[in-house]
């Protein structure tokens, strides 16, 4: 039994959600996602309330039960107050600038990396070292978070590299005469 499942997605306030068989779409201040649900789960909509329920009680049934669930509340948040990603870099000489809709890292490679961000996400650098990815889908803005890092991994002998805001990189002991 899905516990996440059986609780009601109650939408924030100023958003407005239309249902069309298996498809919903949330509308809100920063714009408007859809979500089409598998054929395994029912959608209904009460006034401002998303109540998701397991069609049978197949294993694929429960498992869509809850991610769908969730997938309509992340549309909720996402068109009210959005999805951030922020990401900082350490390294001598290792920087971040944005110009236009390309970020131009500095990554102690022999040249400029040029990373051309996609529709539907803004990425800004506050400071040379701070990267901050917003978008109002989740999983555009964490996989565009996700190929910023991959240019440079945080390595775990100096720590240089580009790491997501607060995560740990464990650090190994170099060698010892």
């Amino acid at each position: 039994m899905s516990r996440i499942g059986k609780k009601p997605v109650e939408l924030p306030a100023g958003t407005t959600a239309t249902l069309d068989g298996q498809t919903i779409e949330v509308k809100g201040p920063k714009g408007s996602r859809s979500f089409t649900a598998t054929d395994d789960v029912t959608l209904t909509l009460e006034g401002n309330t998303v109540k998701v329920t397991p069609r049978g009680t197949s294993k694929r049934a429960r498992q869509q039960w809850g991610m769908a669930r969730s997938m309509i509340e992340n549309l909720g948040v996402g068109v009210t107050t959005g999805f951030k990603k922020e990401l900082e870099i350490q390294g001598v000489g290792y920087r971040a600038a944005v110009q236009g809709k390309i970020l131009k890292l500095s990554l102690g490679y022999s040249h400029e990396v040029n990373f051309e961000v996609p529709e539907g996400v803004t990425v800004t650098s506050a400071k040379p070292t701070e990267i901050t990815v917003e978008g109002i889908d989740q999983q555009l803005v964490g996989q565009v978070a996700a190929n910023i890092r991959e240019w440079r991994q945080p390595e775990p002998y100096k720590g240089k590299g580009i790491r997501y805001k607060g995560e740990y990189v464990f650090r190994k002991e170099g060698k010892k005469k």
